[in-house]
């Protein structure tokens, strides 16, 4: 059947009429939404808005991540032609998900930036929907959060990464991706009692009483148990879940800025985003893919497919509550 229909669908981001369904669009042509979602701006009736943010003035090392969003929408139109593997439902036919395009803002004016894309974000929010953004570096969590907060609350914060970025910093005027973490907490955007740092293998000592399960951890213990302690932490409060590609061990991610070794792997971080399946996941992000610094397209294709965890994650939560 996917062949069948392959033969007639083109272009799908822009000539798709139902937002729901799969795509047996041709992989390797077409124009490259995510997921083969509409692009649009109308936002009646979305569930989930994805949104690029092509950020990278706020690193500390490589840039290149502001060239992410667009490698990430080509890595998942391998995805959208079956239902995503082990997860025992289809949200792609049964939750309407757009492609909301980039947040559009002046390169040459960074100060500017923070507010920008706090106003992007809260205008999805206000809508009805929620944000599955791509990023970017991992300084753009921090406008998101509080565009969240200010609808939600403090929120509990789930982080995928190799560093902290809770390094201290009371300038709340400087865009640094790895100081941000810090700022939410200090705002109170983010509870530390009931948030949870997963993958860290850099030294910080002072975690502001965000649970740390750093790297070594994940190794030595199995997948599900990970995630079992990720649920503790959280319990049933809202979660903002964002994933930093360096995450990943630079042998399965090379591409991002700030690579460090002994990091997770792929089938690691693959069963633990599985088994997170029941937390109340309100938003989320996948960031710091720097397409420059790896040819072979693996990093993004890392990141295409965390996006579309992340997505299950959050349609999972809606599908058991009923919606």
């Amino acid at each position: 059947m996917a062949l069948e229909d392959a033969k007639n669908e083109v272009d799908l981001a822009f000539t798709r009429k139902d937002l729901r369904g799969l795509a047996s669009e041709n992989t390797f042509g077409g124009a490259t939404s995510f997921l083969r979602r509409r692009y649009t701006k109308d936002l009646a009736g979305v569930d989930l808005a994805v949104t690029g943010v092509p950020f990278d003035q706020a690193v500390t090392n490589r840039p290149g991540t502001r060239l992410g969003p667009r490698a990430i929408r080509e890595a998942s139109t391998l995805q959208p032609i079956d239902p995503p593997y082990g997860w025992g439902f289809d949200p792609l036919s049964e939750f309407a998900v757009v492609d909301y395009g980039d947040l559009a803002f002046d390169y040459a004016m960074v100060p500017a930036f923070p507010a920008a894309l706090k106003d992007h974000i809260g205008g999805i929010l206000d809508a009805g929907a929620a944000s599955l953004v791509l990023g970017g570096d991992h300084y753009i969590t921090f406008p998101i959060l509080q565009a969240y907060a200010e609808r939600f609350g403090p929120m509990s914060l789930v982080q995928f990464d190799a560093h902290s970025d809770t390094w201290p910093d009371d300038d709340m005027d400087r865009i640094d991706h790895g100081t941000m973490f810090y700022k939410a907490v200090k705002m109170g955007i983010v509870d530390p009692a009931r948030s949870v740092q997963i993958g860290i293998r850099t030294t910080n000592e002072d975690t502001l009483g965000v649970h740390t399960i750093d790297a070594r951890s994940v190794h030595e213990a199995a997948p599900g148990e990970v995630a079992a302690r990720v649920k503790e932490i959280v319990g049933d409060s809202p979660v903002y879940l964002t994933f930093d590609i360096d995450a990943l061990d630079p042998a399965f991610a090379p591409g991002t800025g700030t690579p460090v070794w002994g990091g997770l792997a792929s089938w690691q971080a693959a069963a633990i985003l599985r088994d997170l399946a029941g937390i109340n996941m309100i938003g989320g992000d996948v960031v710091e893919v720097s397409p420059p610094f790896d040819t072979s397209g693996a990093t993004a294709i890392a990141g295409a497919h965390v996006a579309t965890e992340l997505l299950c994650l959050w349609c999972w939560t809606r599908r058991q509550a009923g919606r």
